[in-house]
């Protein structure tokens, strides 16, 4: 059977001398699987349709097992993430975030949406680290985490100072602190930005602007709940990690943009 989908490739892989086994996140069937024959050579009409953050169509026929990718035209190479090396780590960290905690061949069009819209952002030029941390917030729930944001995990209470508290998965008000030696304290602007990126979509978040210290204590934060509550450490995390710590890529102190 044949089918004509709309997808971003995620994930490739070698296979045999020639062949590539390509991972597509598409709109109308999810995450999908196939083998890509001849795509490693140069000269293959699949070479390029193949590459990593394709935005693109994709014939794929699909009998017993695995399905073959038959042709695909590109919509949008997404050229600049593939050109600057911070863009490429955090692109893929997203890719494979998104890889790890989606099903094959589960339509989820929602999902689809948070992929598209953070590999253009990045590639349009936004903070590619801020993107990460919208996308890292949002898919906690396809996680199957589902933190308390909108009041006390506690007592319910939906006003005072909050802090984040990994134990109770969420704020606690002030008047709860006592309950978690090991809470995180945050500002109002903190509370606000947690709430931004998860709640908000991601067209309405626009170009966010975040100060270096609230994106390290964001990111503390969310990949805490990610190693602790769900066992995820990505492979991508590492590589990332060792570019954020590399002078030439951090930027300069003037430069940094201040919370909006």
């Amino acid at each position: 059977m044949q089918s004509q989908v709309e997808g971003i490739v995620v994930r490739t892989m070698p296979y045999g001398e020639n062949n590539k086994i390509v991972t597509l996140f598409t709109r109308e069937a999810g995450k999908i699987t196939c083998m890509a024959r001849g795509a490693k050579k140069p000269v293959s009409r699949l070479a390029a349709i193949t590459q990593v953050f394709t935005h693109g169509t994709f014939s794929i026929y699909k009998g017993k097992g695995m399905g073959t990718l038959q042709a695909g035209d590109p919509l949008e190479s997404l050229r600049h993430i593939r050109e600057d090396i911070m863009s490429t780590a955090y692109a893929s960290y997203v890719t494979e975030l998104i890889d790890r905690l989606t099903e094959q061949d589960e339509p989820q069009p929602a999902i689809f949406d948070i992929l598209y819209q953070a590999l253009h952002a990045i590639d349009d030029g936004y903070d590619p680290e801020a993107i990460t941390l919208f996308v890292e917030w949002k898919m906690l729930q396809v996680a199957g985490l589902t933190p308390t944001l909108h009041e006390c995990a506690n007592c319910g209470s939906t006003e005072g100072e909050f802090a984040f508290s990994f134990q109770e998965l969420g704020f606690l008000c002030h008047r709860c602190f006592h309950i978690d030696p090991y809470i995180i304290r945050l500002s109002p602007a903190l509370v606000k930005l947690i709430r931004t990126f998860y709640f908000v979509p991601i067209e309405r978040v626009g170009s966010l602007t975040l100060k270096k210290e609230s994106k390290s204590l964001l990111k503390q934060i969310v990949r805490t709940i990610y190693e602790e509550k769900a066992g995820i450490r990505l492979k991508s995390r590492k590589f990332l990690e060792q570019l954020e710590r590399t002078p030439e890529f951090l930027p300069k102190k003037e430069e940094l943009p201040k919370d909006e």
